[in-house]
């Protein structure tokens, strides 16, 4: 087969070698081109050099192009990636302390929350473009494949404005199910049979087969409190499987800054969260873990190029959607996966202007979802809450206005718990002015922001969070990670 496709935002150069690597498993696929795209011309020259470097190992006639000219990129693609950081690690940086000025502690802030609906403030005007571009250039009815957080409010924007075949994807739903398959003693995750359904980093597992065998709630807490690491890792996921009678998919962390209950003053955050790792509720999390790996990875790039001239080995490719939904589109083998798309009845008790993430299937037909289905009550309010925010978020990110973008925060749940509506009016404020370069739409409103700040009387602190750890060293993670081998 020949034909091409986009990777923009191509400088996260771990996921771009796993999406790469993953479609070179598919054997028809050999032949394809990748055009990769990147803001960061340092970024992109890393990568390409590694996948030049498996292209050559392995010895493959697949074509490897890098630009900083997106449009070139796109010219007569057939699918377009993202996974796009827009502002970076900076905005990010922002995302995560000016809230903690207001109290509002974050693990993550990617995808509502404070920092996830400034997050998609700068992510959505760059969304529109890339549709554009895709509607100009790229092969007509080109798929676009969004990875890139917020999920549902990117997916929302290049769906219902942007004009394009767009699916949002995730691997929260595989990593749920892979602890369900090891609490329940599974010798393999392919062992269990679930429907899992919701909104994004709000999926629930609402139902359970183990060989076949239903499970329910009882057993599921009892095999998660008896599990010796998930026990100590996932309390709050338990404590919301034991009240809502069904498990959901993201991270102990993640799932925390998304509800009103656990997150609203620093005791009951330490209480719930676990510091083993980041991705169990330690404050700014996500923004240390990635800062980090950033870290590592231009400091390590050698040892990275390095590894990229082992051949592929197709028994390691990853559950990532990407590779699965194009082979199961061009070659008709049928893939199941859970797709982010708008309801229109997929789900019947959440709105169906909403972007739901779901069971499909995929073949040469295209994406087909499973439809009707109905979510517990409780799953469903919760989900509800999320998406009148996430509604608001996009509104105000395409119209500019920072009115409704202060409603969209003072609506957020975890913000509602911890914040008073002049602290959120001023917050945005802050927030608007500090990442005004990536906030193209809101210029107009910028100087009235700053011109309020100068005279506001809401008083902030300086607080690091409930759970801060400092950024560590090269040396620091060297040591942990000689460790780590030695241990293991």
């Amino acid at each position: 087969m020949s034909f091409k496709i986009a990777i923009i935002g191509a400088g996260s150069v771990g996921f771009t070698k796993k999406l790469f690597t993953d479609i070179l498993c598919v054997p028809e696929f050999k032949g394809i081109e990748f055009a990769l795209t990147d803001v960061s011309e340092h970024n992109l020259q890393m990568i390409k050099a590694i996948l030049d470097r498996i292209v050559e190992a392995n010895k493959l006639p697949t074509k490897v192009t890098a630009t900083t000219d997106r449009r070139k990129a796109l010219e007569g693609a057939r699918y377009v990636i993202s996974c796009v950081r827009v502002g970076g690690l900076e905005a990010y940086a922002d995302d995560i302390r000016i809230p903690l000025k207001y109290g509002i502690d974050q693990c993550v802030g990617d995808t509502i929350c404070a920092g996830g609906i400034l997050y998609g403030q700068r992510n959505i005007p760059v969304i529109l473009d890339f549709c554009k571009d895709i509607r100009d250039v790229a092969e007509t009815d080109a798929k676009f494949l969004n990875y890139a957080n917020p999920m549902a409010m990117n997916t929302w924007a290049a769906i219902e404005y942007g004009k394009v075949d767009t699916v949002g994807l995730c691997h929260g739903v595989q990593h749920g199910a892979e602890q369900i398959a090891e609490v329940l003693g599974a010798k393999s995750p392919r062992e269990l049979d679930y429907v899992c359904s919701g909104i994004n980093h709000q999926t629930w597992f609402i139902e359970l087969r183990l060989n076949g065998r239903e499970i329910g709630k009882d057993e599921l807490v009892a095999a998660f409190e008896a599990h010796p690491v998930y026990s100590r890792q996932e309390k709050l996921r338990i404590d919301v499987l034991k009240r809502f009678g069904v498990y959901s998919t993201e991270s102990n962390g993640h799932l925390s800054e998304y509800l009103p209950w656990y997150r609203k003053r620093p005791d009951e955050i330490t209480r719930w969260i676990d510091m083993s790792d980041w991705i169990h509720g330690e404050t700014g999390g996500y923004l240390r873990y990635s800062t980090e790996t950033r870290n590592w990875f231009e400091t390590e790039y050698p040892q990275f190029l390095e590894a990229a001239s082992k051949p592929i080995d197709p028994s390691k490719r990853s559950n990532e959607h990407a590779s699965h939904i194009l082979e199961a589109l061009e070659t008709n083998r049928v893939y199941r996966g859970h797709f982010n798309v708008k309801n229109d009845g997929v789900i019947t008790n959440l709105p169906q202007d909403a972007i739901v993430e779901s069971p499909g299937f995929v073949d040469r037909f295209g994406i087909n979802m499973a439809a009707g289905i109905t979510l517990p009550e409780a799953c469903a309010a919760t989900c509800i809450s999320s998406i009148n925010v996430q509604r608001m978020s996009v509104h105000a990110a395409i119209s500019g206005d920072i009115d409704l973008l202060k409603l969209a925060v003072l609506h957020d749940p975890l913000v509602g718990a911890v914040s008073t509506p002049e602290e959120v009016w001023q917050m945005v404020d802050e927030m608007v002015v500090a990442q005004a370069a990536w906030l193209p739409q809101f210029a107009h409103a910028v100087p009235a922001a700053k011109e309020r700040l100068s005279k506001s009387r809401v008083k902030t602190r300086e607080w690091a969070g409930a759970a801060w750890r400092s950024v560590r060293s090269i040396e620091e993670l060297r040591a942990e990670k000689a460790a780590l081998k030695q241990a293991g």
